[in-house]
């Protein structure tokens, strides 16, 4: 069975976030994956300390001993993580980001070439598509902008097979949204 992971970044209850985050759920068990979707919220994820003990000391797993060392371990079982976010300053919410920072045990700290530009090899030969859906109230052509080049910049030094970042702006389609969600879904099983 294909696994998805679901972060939901959402530090506060938004009940158009929430629908679309039941769109998301629903589409995903429609395309065959069992889902567990984490509300960062509730969960208690302290902010990663820049020891890098998880590289040398606990190699693979990071000294705190909270939720973020599960989400660790969850992700690297999954074959699609979902980022869902509202998208604050071009970038995820804080709740997220702490949990995408506590990430690097699953990464290595040595180095390798990719795309002619130097990144961290992997830890782990399983590696999960990433597909981040960023929420902005209103259109904003710039925040959208540095929102995607985030996300194809973690992806790519996380080696996922498949990345995209989908933008939902409050009261656009949900039809359009869910569609657009589909078609990656596609190319995320094509990986699989």
């Amino acid at each position: 069975m294909m696994k998805a992971l679901l972060f939901n970044g959402y530090s506060d209850n938004d009940s158009d976030a929430e629908m679309i985050g039941s769109l998301i759920v629903q589409e995903l068990n429609r395309n065959g994956f069992e889902v567990e979707q984490i509300l960062l919220r509730d969960a208690n994820v302290a902010a990663c300390q820049g020891c890098f003990d998880c590289w040398v000391r606990t190699p693979g797993e990071c000294k705190i001993d909270d939720y973020g060392r599960d989400t660790a371990k969850k992700m690297v079982q999954s074959s699609l993580i979902i980022h869902f976010t509202p998208i604050t300053f071009g970038g995820y919410s804080s709740e997220l980001k702490k949990v995408i920072d506590r990430f690097i045990p699953t990464i290595l700290p040595f180095f390798t070439k990719r795309h002619g530009e130097t990144h961290h090899n992997h830890r782990y030969e399983n590696r999960g598509s990433i597909i981040a859906i960023g929420v902005l109230d209103k259109p904003d052509d710039e925040k959208e902008a540095i929102f995607k080049e985030l996300v194809y910049r973690n992806s790519l030094n996380m080696g996922a097979p498949v990345h995209e970042a989908i933008i939902y702006t409050k009261n656009q389609s949900k039809t359009d949204f869910i569609s657009e969600f589909a078609t990656i879904l596609k190319k995320v099983e094509g990986t699989i």
